[in-house]
């Protein structure tokens, strides 16, 4: 992190410890920033160099906020954010629902005046301020009681996932369970990055149009939108529609068709609904997804995300969606689901993760890679290529994260430039330790429920004591695998009652 982001971070970072005192959470705090955020840089944007019109209604905006203290002054906040909540676009967006959640107006009044006031955020540039702003995001995901961890996906792995699918200018990319935005500004990025010649038109469209996300909840999505607009990404709030739209993914098709769908749909296994009970208790009750566009019907959310994922791509779009182990093997809906996504899609990668890496414990992962096809009576897959970065291989949160370059040799072997000219760094006599190597169709077709839970690797931890990793990080995987094991007893308990 750059020296000018860190200090801002650290900045608003260290007057959380403050309000934590008063029961503020991580998440709290974050989201009261946006509002005050946003609130302040729309005012500096009224001001030269830029003297654009406020997209604040009068008596509404950061000067009659800064200009109040004490009782006054948490009245004109709590009447600002109720305001702005009915207001359209990006405005209602980022203020839906908005409350005050700091009940000391001392505390408020330093926050106003004193953090945010004195800093110009306008005129810092979109990588410090949205660089910073992604601190925030990750601190948040790493407070683990607050379960924020689930809608942030580590950054490096969504780096690599963007680096193979490989947005371009022009294309229409979206994330329909997208969190705080990882994937979005990932995309963003790249296109830019890889293409320093883009026309007036095509920077307009990537602004624009280009970028989709859904999210389900109001508080993540209007983090998303802060992140995406201090990056420099969607509209201004006089500009048109927000790139976010807050709804379920999975309520029914949308619609739209894009180009790429890159996403990491909530941790999960089953898509439920609160419900009383007869004797006035509450009650989780599972939720049978039918929709005419999927293959199977069942309450599995993980299996109605990936069919969500085929539906909005366009003929020969591309897609990558992390998916937990059961997706992979699971019978019943889940071998229909497999079976139809060979059959119609090219399911051509396959990516296995190491545990250790979301801040949502107790998740075994993968990166499911495939292309839509149009239809025809041959099945579109021929080979799925698998890439093991599980097996034998040791993260955790804290002593040894993931990093960009763990994921280096995955990217070269994908080989984007040509997916067919791929070749294995498997092979049974010289590299039997290879960790890349593709099974055919039929291969798959045959196994046992057409399971895609395929591993070849000696787990050397099993085999002789002097490979095992440090105390700690076996520590940290006990308690993965217990946290993991602790939810399917209680969706097992939930499921029985």
């Amino acid at each position: 992190m750059p020296n000018d982001t860190a200090q801002i971070v650290q900045k608003l970072w260290s007057y959380c410890h403050v309000l934590r005192d008063d029961g503020l959470s991580y998440g709290d705090y974050v989201e009261q920033l946006t509002f005050l955020l946003f609130l302040k840089m729309a005012h500096e944007r009224t001001e030269p160099p830029w003297s654009q019109p406020s997209i604040i209604p009068k008596g509404f905006d950061w000067p009659a906020l800064v200009s109040k203290d004490g009782e006054a002054l948490e009245a004109q906040y709590r009447k600002t954010l109720e305001t702005l909540g009915k207001q359209p676009g990006m405005l209602g967006l980022i203020f839906r629902k908005a409350q005050n959640k700091i009940q000391d107006p001392a505390k408020l009044r330093r926050l106003v005046a004193d953090l945010i006031d004195r800093e110009e955020w306008t005129s810092l540039d979109a990588d410090v301020k949205g660089d910073a702003y992604e601190g925030l995001l990750e601190k948040n995901a790493q407070d683990t009681k607050g379960g924020a961890g689930q809608y942030f996906t580590p950054r490096p792995l969504i780096q690599a996932i963007i680096d193979v699918v490989r947005p371009a200018p022009g294309e229409q990319i979206c994330d329909p369970a997208c969190g705080t935005g990882g994937f979005l500004l990932a995309a963003h990025d790249f296109v830019v990055r890889q293409n320093p010649g883009l026309s007036r038109t095509q920077k307009k469209h990537l602004k624009l149009e280009a970028l989709h996300g859904v999210e389900l909840v109001d508080g993540v999505a209007r983090l998303c939108a802060m992140n995406l607009l201090l990056h420099g990404i969607g509209p201004s709030a006089d500009e048109g529609a927000p790139p976010i739209v807050v709804d379920d993914s999975l309520r029914a098709d949308p619609g739209d068709r894009f180009q790429v769908v890159v996403t990491n749909p909530p941790f999960g296994k089953k898509s439920s609904v609160m419900v009383v009970t007869e004797a006035g208790e509450q009650a989780r009750e599972a939720i049978t997804i039918t929709r005419e566009d999927f293959w199977a019907t069942t309450s599995n959310k993980q299996l109605n995300f990936l069919q969500h994922v085929r539906t909005l791509l366009k003929v020969n779009g591309r897609a990558a969606i992390v998916v937990p182990d059961n997706v992979l093997f699971e019978g019943g809906a889940g071998e229909t689901v497999r079976r139809k996504l060979l059959q119609e899609c090219d399911v051509h990668t396959l990516l296995r993760l190491p545990t250790g890496i979301f801040y949502a414990q107790g998740v075994k992962a993968n990166v499911l890679f495939f292309d839509k096809k149009p239809g025809s009576e041959k099945p579109w897959t021929s080979k799925l290529w698998i890439y093991d970065l599980r097996t034998n291989q040791h993260f955790t949160l804290r002593t040894r994260t993931l990093q960009r370059s763990d994921l280096d040799d995955f990217v070269a072997c994908y080989h984007a430039e040509n997916r067919h000219d791929r070749r294995a760094t498997w092979s049974e006599r010289k590299s039997p330790e290879g960790r890349w190597r593709a099974y055919s169709c039929e291969e798959l077709a045959q196994r046992d429920k057409c399971s895609l839970d395929v591993f070849w690797l000696r787990d050397e931890s099993l085999e002789a004591n002097d490979n095992l990793p440090e105390p700690g990080v076996i520590a940290e995987e006990i308690v993965e695998d217990l946290r993991a094991a602790l939810e399917q007893f209680e969706e097992v308990a939930g499921d029985l009652q």
